[in-house]
């Protein structure tokens, strides 16, 4: 808990806890959770005051941050509820969602169950996203966006439940290889020792999600494939969750010709940032042409997330302001 001295507050609100032991997870080591809540309002002086006695968290504070902060605090009690971790990242998530939404109690909508762990939303643009991503009545979904913002990862979450619980038969992700050339003939080895190295961030969240035992064991009966996508011409992807990855790579007439492959029974999300390609100059990016042409078109959606839900070290925030600051020094001497 804080050690600020005492303030008048304006305001009160008390967070009844189910038991001693998650009042414990939401507290943190040392009270180090509700340091992190009042550190986050302290604009609006938010003091937090575990009641150990009477199993309860009490908000004081003033104008709408104590009441923000009191949501928070059920937020958390509801995410750790649901499977999650009580960690400080997932108290820092909670906050994000409630200050987005005026509440952000988890729902059924809100979290990818049967996996491994539970993969809930961090940021409310992944809120967003997730919702589409859960929709049986959308085929195909587009999730753009910066590096770090969990396009692609949610994807894969959500496929690989899809998968064990029997909704699709196959999980296949496919991506622009050796950046837009994809000259895997002249690479070593079998078609999966090709393309390895390129899915190496696939496969890490699928161990994740499902864990390596089952993940090898499905990649023998070949329910989960990964693939170029100069492979993917002439095939019909039936009952299938199909993730297209980086798919700003991919040039007009290969999104054309991956986009058409979809069969009955099947969904393709296809995740990329247009504005990262990496096609030589004055070609096209099949991703942007795909967002131009299909905008409006019925059972497909686009999700933009933004800087905003990139979720991150805060280390690695500072070391990239760092870098920055050094490249703007390095501008003004010249």
């Amino acid at each position: 808990m804080s050690t600020k001295p005492k303030q008048t507050r304006t305001s009160r609100f008390t967070v009844p806890i189910a038991n001693q032991q998650l009042l414990r997870d939401i507290c943190g080591p040392a009270h180090s959770h509700l340091q992190l809540l009042e550190h986050a309002f302290a604009d609006d002086s938010v003091r937090a005051e575990s009641q150990g006695q009477t199993g309860e968290i009490v908000i004081t504070g003033n104008g709408e941050g104590a009441k923000i902060a009191a949501e928070s605090i059920e937020a958390f009690a509801a995410r750790i509820a649901a499977g999650a971790e009580a960690t400080a990242a997932e108290l820092e998530a909670a906050i994000r969602l409630t200050r987005a939404h005026g509440g952000g109690v988890v729902g059924a909508g809100d979290v990818i169950v049967g996996l491994r762990k539970p993969v809930m939303a961090q940021t409310p643009g992944q809120r967003a996203y997730l919702e589409k991503l859960k929709r049986d009545d959308l085929g195909l979904i587009f999730g753009v966006g910066p590096a770090g913002t969990g396009k692609t990862y949610l994807a894969v979450a959500q496929g690989a439940a899809e998968l064990k619980a029997g909704k699709r038969e196959r999980l296949i992700v496919a991506r622009p290889a050796v950046e837009a050339g994809e000259k895997l003939g002249f690479l070593p080895g079998t078609q999966e020792e090709k393309v390895d190295p390129y899915m190496l961030p696939i496969w890490d969240a699928l161990n994740e999600c499902l864990g390596a035992q089952e993940v090898d064991r499905r990649k023998e009966r070949r329910e989960i494939e990964v693939a170029p996508l100069a492979f993917m011409r002439g095939r019909t992807l039936k009952n299938a969750f199909v993730i297209i990855d980086e798919a700003q790579n991919a040039t007009v007439p290969q999104m054309k010709m991956v986009l058409t492959r979809l069969g009955k029974g099947s969904r393709m999300i296809v995740t990329g940032d247009p504005s990262q390609t990496d096609l030589p100059g004055g070609i096209r990016s099949g991703l942007a042409h795909a967002l131009g042409i299909l905008k409006g078109v019925k059972g497909v959606a686009l999700e933009e997330l933004t800087k905003a839900d990139v979720v991150r070290h805060e280390l690695v925030g500072r070391i990239i302001d760092a870098y920055e600051r050094d490249a703007t020094k390095g501008v003004s001497k010249t």
